[in-house]
């Protein structure tokens, strides 16, 4: 039988389809591309704003639509927080959330015998279990992503993601390791650690930290670079900092969520520090590591956002010198505190301040990789095209480089001889 996937959201949506891509092919199904015609249609969904569950609908009726005698199965955040609603679509055949996934060849099965809908969303707000899916390869990436960890304990105002994917569970670090270690020997030359809160993983394990995991991982053979897809600010501590400073093998860079350059919104927010505190860490980072690249999300449009917030947000992004920011609009999310504020900022406005953010975006951007054109820069190169190759360096600056050569996961140094933003040419040292 043929089975399709479709993936919307994050990382760690994308290494649960791999996953499962990995188990129904040891089954003997042929995965197929999500427009094809297929026996049955896997959507992956994701939750993180309304407009995110918009686009789950649409992919959910674009599959039944391609085969109304498939098996459609729903899973992911955003059938685990409206079950209800996805059952409801006409079609849909299977709702599971974002626990026992690995359940789903046996629910497929299951479904292709008795043509029952099976709804199987479990309450994940009590859930204490990592579910074990591991991944063996990655269909479209040089790199090897790891999920390390589920669920977040933050509840900030404006996100639903606690709700969808439950408490912090963390993956056991043997399990770990030995998943990184089988993805360099078959290859990859760079991992990439993701989670929905990477920095808290051993939060919820005895005598087990998010440093304990670092150091094994950094610890293993042939592992060219590894990196921290994204980190909150008060989960770097001294120790983890001095590890990546001594070790040649961490990517540096780092990606580290501001979300509001105000005090005020901050607070509103229920994010767990100050701007001070944000930004001594950040001098602290610098001061070990000077040529690090820092990048950030940036949510402009919060309710009660006043035109004197939006000048601080400014003001502190400038001030910080961040090598990109990740600019998002404010969008309403149900079922948050931040969707009850009255007093909603009109889209209007966001836009101006996410156009101004954007612009501001590009100066960083351009100024940073202006000072890393006298730095020797190791690229992983991804694709080529038969002109050019494409890839990505240690700082996570996008490169490429003019040759007819098919250099797909090599690594080579390089250095910028035309600095520019989202794309710089480079040619080898």
């Amino acid at each position: 039988m043929t089975i399709a996937f479709y993936t919307l959201g994050c990382k760690v949506n994308t290494y649960e389809t791999e996953a499962l891509q990995t188990l129904f092919k040891q089954d003997g199904f042929d995965v197929v591309d999500a427009k094809a015609f297929a026996d049955v249609y896997v959507i992956n969904t994701c939750t993180v704003t309304n407009t995110s569950d918009v686009k789950s609908r649409k992919a959910i009726r674009r599959a039944i639509k391609q085969n109304t005698d498939a098996v459609v199965a729903v899973i992911g955040c955003y059938s685990q927080v409206e079950s209800e609603v996805v059952a409801a679509i006409d079609g849909v055949d299977i709702v599971m959330g974002t626990s026992q996934r690995e359940q789903l060849l046996t629910l497929v099965k299951q479904y292709l015998r008795d043509r029952r809908q099976i709804l199987a969303v479990n309450d994940i707000t009590r859930y204490k279990t990592f579910d074990r899916l591991n991944v063996t390869s990655f269909s479209e990436n040089t790199r090897a992503f790891i999920k390390i960890q589920d669920g977040c304990n933050q509840y900030c105002s404006y996100c639903i993601i606690p709700f969808a994917r439950g408490p912090i569970r963390s993956r056991p670090l043997e399990n770990i390791v030995q998943e990184a270690q089988a993805m360099i020997n078959k290859g990859y030359k760079e991992i990439v650690l993701t989670g929905i809160h990477t920095g808290g993983y051993g939060s919820d394990l005895e005598n087990t930290s998010f440093y304990d995991l670092l150091s094994a991982l950094n610890a293993l053979d042939n592992l060219k670079r590894l990196r921290i897809s994204s980190v909150e600010i008060n989960q770097l501590t001294d120790e983890i900092l001095t590890l990546m400073q001594s070790s040649a093998t961490f990517a540096r860079h780092l990606h580290i969520p501001l979300q509001s350059g105000s005090n005020d919104i901050l607070r509103k927010m229920k994010r767990r520090y100050t701007l001070d505190e944000y930004e001594s860490k950040i001098n602290h980072i610098r001061a070990l590591m000077p040529d690090i690249a820092i990048t950030t999300d940036i949510i402009v449009g919060y309710p009660e956002e006043t035109d004197v917030d939006f000048e601080t947000i400014q003001r502190t992004v400038e001030r910080i010198q961040f090598s990109e920011l990740h600019v998002f609009p404010y969008s309403k999310r149900s079922g948050t505190k931040a969707a009850q504020v009255k007093d909603q900022v009109h889209g209007t406005i966001k836009s101006m301040r996410v156009n101004t953010l954007i612009q501001t975006n590009e100066q960083l951007a351009n100024a940073f990789i202006d000072q890393s054109k006298s730095l020797t820069q190791s690229v992983l190169f991804e694709r080529c095209d038969g002109e050019y190759c494409y890839g990505h360096t240690s700082h996570y600056l996008y490169i490429k480089v003019k040759t007819r050569e098919a250099l797909e996961n090599t690594l080579h140094d390089v250095k910028i001889i035309e600095a520019s933003y989202p794309q710089s040419l480079a040619v080898f040292t």
